[in-house]
């Protein structure tokens, strides 16, 4: 059933409400929600529901949704899990349109709270009810319009820009009381909870036009419907839409759980993997930590985005300007160049003793009259993104005049400025004045550096090109077909490499030429036919890794020496072997000299296609220098793929070698993402390697394998 937006201003911005379970009892949440909906303002009528009670806090209860005599859109349910149901029905006869329930003791419990969570969805989808949780800590809505707290967290947030949806309501309060602790604002709260009903997309939809939310953040340990995320994202963080950044905590990066897989892409990949790839092709920032979550989010709700990653810095103490300048370069920021009429600003307003240059230290006993002369100067130089501005409390320093100083100058420039006062004590009226003056502060110029790089990173990236995928016409769809279903038949999942050429011709791969020989003397005419030199592979369905088993000849350079090596190598193979059915050998031409790359792509059961592409050969596993994307992808995240490999260089022509052909490789890529759409029985598959030669010369596909369902 489809999400309108009249269906979550019933959660949002109810003009009433029923809070089913309310009680007097201290210390019960069914207390906690109804002091809360009562107590912080909100702007409906809030109607307890308690069969043994005539009033809860003076306010005259009801014993039933049934009884109260005004229209209700919202229910707020705190009852035993075995109640829940009924009381679904009867708020569906009461025509309400949106019901949160708090109660616990569903699926989180197994199967047969699972089977109990099910029976509340059905009453609510009957009825027409929008279902928020169960198993959550509910909603708040700091619109003073609306100003509900429907939820037991302790406190009421400040009212801001920024919403943040919670998978967990533990997470969801320790996320309240840091953001209460630091003066950042809220403009939505939401615990989905179990997610029975409306999940993480339906409120992402929601926020996208919501006018008080210009950041969204999300703690999540999973995704209900990627591809919906996928779409919703990309439109939300400046594709097509009103362009507000999306902050994530994913939980669970460890791999304790991934599965077992037999090519390189499945061993080396996993969920955590596809969440990387997803969040960063629609343009999600992942963040570690709720520290993280929040230093970003208050540099981006109050700050306005850099045209670049030019930073300046502005300190009273030089060892912190060289700590900040390499936090700065660690996060993706360049220390910006300052011009001759900066530097000549600098030297006029400063003391001769300080530094004029990027990092500029106005020395220990400056006052706020150098703090503005140098900041003036440093935001006034085009060739300045934004300035990160670090005060130290010496005995002459005065915070709350550096404060404000700060505040005057940044008032005057379109540029953000991100505030580090390095003080516990005596900073409540300081950091008054930066919050009044919207300048986010941190405790430490790392974080300041971090959070800017972060800015740097969006904004660069609200500037990319469209996401079009590109479509290959030409492709042999029946060929692969036939392929696919001639293995199905016998059985098999693995298809023999010779087949696994084939379907890489068919969808245009540049195939090193092959022959696949059942004999000595079909090898020979094989590899005269192609032209020496050549090369052997053994051909089994038992055997994946042909070179542990000494499968693999190269270099062959005569009929002599593939006579022998055809001998040789059916030899090693039965010694390790000796039970597996040999199809044969593939003679395939001695490809030239080049890079070594790994393609190949794992199905991930909740993702789709993950594709894969490192550096590849023998040692993929072991560096691990590879990047995931999810399919499909377009040209431009091809070509991202290709750059954002630590060994990039490798590719690029390091020290004198000749640049790769990059654009072969990215054409490969989109071709392999076509391929395991069309095909989604595909379940596994590597190009190891994919030989990469110098630009202008194409690549060469010399070993694949691939694995079917």
């Amino acid at each position: 059933m489809s999400v309108s937006i009249s269906d979550l201003q019933a959660i949002f911005a109810p003009r009433s409400v029923a809070v089913i379970g309310a009680t007097s009892r201290l210390g019960s949440v069914g207390r906690a929600v109804f002091a809360n909906v009562l107590q912080h303002g909100y702007a409906g009528v809030v109607f307890p529901v308690n069969p043994k009670a005539a009033s809860i806090m003076s306010v005259k209860a009801y014993p039933s949704v049934l009884t109260i005599p005004d229209e209700v859109d919202l229910a707020i349910i705190i009852i035993p899990s075995a109640g829940v149901t009924q009381v679904m029905e009867e708020c569906g006869q009461k025509g309400i349109k949106a019901a949160i329930v708090i109660t616990a003791g569903f699926k989180e419990l197994g199967a047969a709270g699972a089977e109990k969570e099910k029976e509340v969805l059905l009453a609510a989808q009957r009825r027409g009810i929008r279902l928020l949780g169960p198993n959550c800590l509910g909603i708040i809505n700091t619109d003073p319009q609306v100003s509900l707290n429907g939820s037991f967290a302790r406190l009421m947030p400040l009212k801001g820009n920024i919403a943040l949806i919670s998978q967990s309501g533990a997470v969801g309060v320790a996320a309240l009381e840091y953001a209460q602790g630091e003066k950042i604002g809220l403009s939505k709260f939401v615990s989905v909870g179990n997610k029975a009903d409306l999940n993480e997309n339906d409120f992402l939809a929601y926020l996208k036009d919501d006018p008080q939310t210009e950041v969204i953040c999300f703690y999540l340990e999973d995704l209900t419907d990627p591809a919906r995320f996928f779409q919703l994202a990309q439109e939300v963080t400046g594709e097509t839409g009103p362009k507000k950044p999306i902050l994530a905590i994913k939980s669970g990066r460890t791999p304790a759980g991934a599965r077992a897989a037999s090519s390189h892409t499945g061993a080396l990949a996993g969920s955590d993997k596809a969440y990387d790839a997803l969040f960063a092709q629609c343009g999600v920032l992942r963040v570690e930590s709720l520290e993280e979550l929040f230093d970003y989010a208050g540099a981006f709700a109050l700050q306005p985005l850099p045209q670049g990653n030019r930073v300046a810095v502005v300190t009273n103490a030089g060892g912190l300007g060289i700590m900040t300048t390499d936090a700065a370069v660690r996060y993706g920021l360049t220390m910006a160049a300052l011009t001759s009429a900066t530097t000549a600003k600098l030297r006029a307003g400063l003391p001769a003793a300080a530094n004029i240059h990027n990092p500029v230290d106005v020395l220990g006993d400056a006052g706020a009259d150098r703090y503005e002369t140098a900041l003036t100067s440093v935001l006034g130089d085009s060739g300045v993104d934004g300035a990160i501005v670090i005060s130290t409390p010496q005995l002459m320093t005065d915070l709350t005049a550096i404060a404000a100083a700060v505040s005057r100058v940044a008032a005057g420039y379109a540029k953000p400025i991100l505030v580090c006062q390095m003080a516990l004590e005596d900073i409540d009226k300081p950091l008054a004045i930066l919050t009044q003056a919207g300048l986010p502060h941190y405790r430490f110029p790392e974080e300041a550096a971090r959070a800017l790089g972060a800015m740097a990173r969006y904004a660069l990236n609200l500037r990319r090109p469209g996401y079009e995928i590109k479509t290959f016409a030409g492709v042999d769809k029946d060929r692969v077909k036939s392929l696919l279903a001639g293995a199905r038949e016998q059985g098999r999942h693995l298809l023999l490499e010779p087949e696994a050429h084939e379907v890489f011709r068919a969808y245009g791969f540049p195939v090193v030429p092959g022959k696949w020989a059942n004999s000595e003397d079909e090898a020979v005419q094989a590899a005269a036919a192609l032209g020496y030199p050549v090369v052997l592979k053994i051909v089994s369905p038992e055997i994946i890794h042909k070179f542990d088993v000494g499968g693999v000849r190269l270099n062959l350079a005569s009929e002599e020496e593939v006579r022998r090596a055809f001998k040789e190598m059916l030899a090693a193979v039965h010694a390790s072997h000796p039970t597996a059915h040999l199809e044969g050998v593939l003679v395939q031409q001695m490809a030239p000299k080049g890079r070594e790359t790994i393609l190949g792509m794992s199905r991930d059961p909740h993702f789709g296609p993950l594709i894969m592409f490192g550096l590849g050969g023998t040692y993929v596993e072991i560096f691990k220098d590879v990047i995931f994307r999810v399919a499909p992808i377009s040209e431009l995240w091809a070509h991202r793929m290709i750059q954002e490999l630590k060994g990039f260089q490798i590719l690029t022509g390091y020290r004198g070698e000749p640049r790769g052909d990059l654009e072969a490789i990215a054409d490969c890529l989109e071709r392999l993402s076509q391929l395991v759409l069309d095909f989604p029985e595909i379940q596994e598959l590597d190009i190891n390697p994919l030989m990469v030669f110098e630009q202008g010369k194409g690549a060469a596909v010399l070993d694949a394998r691939i694995f079917i369902g």
